[in-house]
């Protein structure tokens, strides 16, 4: 409280809307009380608005967040639901100077808000600052994965991206052309960064907890098969071909150490196909065939010192791989272009302003 206090007394006078949380969630129900009570909260000491943008959820998500004086904003087409054109959606929808976006199975943390907004306001040069997610899944394959890597990026000081959700300017993200690419199934985050760092803004990470993410409990194997329904595996692709002959594209390749290892599981592929082709005889063959196939998968054994670890990494690559092949053939849309949408519900007292992209 006494963090409220101190913020609203150095910054008296400030615009009644300083901050709009996005919160973008399809089907959340389990967690999403918890995570509009907890951006509400952030957002009452410092002026601000929560919008929640709803991929056509077909479960209670919407009608449990409908009592709490939010906007609720959903697709007009349930097909342009994908994880770029959810934050775009909120954010046509939005109104603050400063913009957050949180997904919907995470909680925002008091104080950090006002942390962020004071770094921001004190460093012009900086368009986003983000703190530490705190992972509250500590038993799935995939969230464990993720904690074993070290990721520069999750770091306080100076990062190339905010992923786990971060505060932005909105003076920035006008001056990159759009929040956050609609065409995107994944790295809408670093895509957004990479925009505003080739056009000389900065970003930075706080050495303060900003939210908990609770995750999804999916079994592994269950979880990538979803990734490779909802098209999420596509995301490097379709990231790739966004950058492909703009001046951010550099920044892409050297910033995503994993596209050289989907570059390496391609090439393997290659070699294993070519296998039948070369001239040796048929038992040779089988036999080198064998022992390409199985190099993956006995060094990450030695190296994680898990076989259940071992080839769920490999499948894993393998699915990331495939999709890194659909998504550079896949088509995009505009990234400016608006996205239809309808406004579900206005927060109750509060006037309603234009949005880009509204269906009658």
């Amino acid at each position: 409280m006494k963090a409220e206090t101190s913020w609203q007394t150095l910054h008296a006078g400030a615009p009644a809307c300083r901050v709009s949380v996005i919160i973008k969630a399809l089907n959340e129900e389990k967690h999403i009380v918890a995570t509009v009570k907890s951006a509400l909260h952030a957002v009452a000491a410092i002026g601000g608005e929560v919008v929640l943008a709803d991929s056509c959820s077909t479960d209670r998500t919407v009608e449990r967040a409908r009592p709490y004086p939010i906007r609720i904003v959903q697709f007009a087409h349930a097909s342009e639901r994908c994880c770029g054109a959810g934050p775009q959606l909120g954010y046509q929808h939005s109104h603050g100077e400063f913009v957050y976006i949180l997904d919907g199975d995470m909680q925002m943390l008091e104080g950090f808000l006002e942390r962020a907004l004071d770094f921001l306001l004190e460093h012009p040069h900086i368009a986003g600052v983000g703190g530490r997610l705190v992972e509250q899944n500590n038993h799935s394959l995939e969230y464990l994965s993720r904690g074993e890597r070290k990721s520069a990026h999750l770091s306080p000081g100076r990062v190339d991206r905010l992923d786990g959700g971060g505060l932005y300017r909105r003076s920035a993200i006008e001056a990159a052309g759009y929040f956050s690419d609609r065409n995107l199934h994944s790295y809408e985050e670093f895509d957004l960064a990479v925009r505003l760092r080739a056009l000389g803004w900065q970003l930075w990470r706080l050495p303060v907890d900003a939210a908990y993410h609770f995750g999804h409990d999916a079994p592994p194997y269950d979880l990538l098969m979803r990734r490779w329904r909802s098209r999420y595996v596509c995301g490097l692709g379709e990231l790739v071909r966004a950058a492909a002959g703009q001046p951010r594209l550099p920044l892409v390749v050297k910033g995503l150490r994993e596209l050289r290892l989907y570059l390496a599981v391609l090439a393997w592929w290659a070699v294993l196909l070519s296998v039948p082709f070369w001239p040796v005889s048929g038992a040779a063959s089988l036999g080198l065939f064998c022992a390409l196939a199985a190099a993956p998968f006995l060094l990450m054994a030695w190296r994680k010192r898990s076989v259940t670890k071992a080839v769920y990494s490999v499948v894993s690559w393998c699915f990331n791989a495939a999709g890194l092949v659909r998504g550079l053939l896949r088509a995009r849309r505009p990234a400016h272009e608006p996205i239809s949408s309808r406004i579900v519900k206005e927060p109750t007292g509060l006037p309603s302003q234009p949005a880009q992209g509204v269906s009658p």
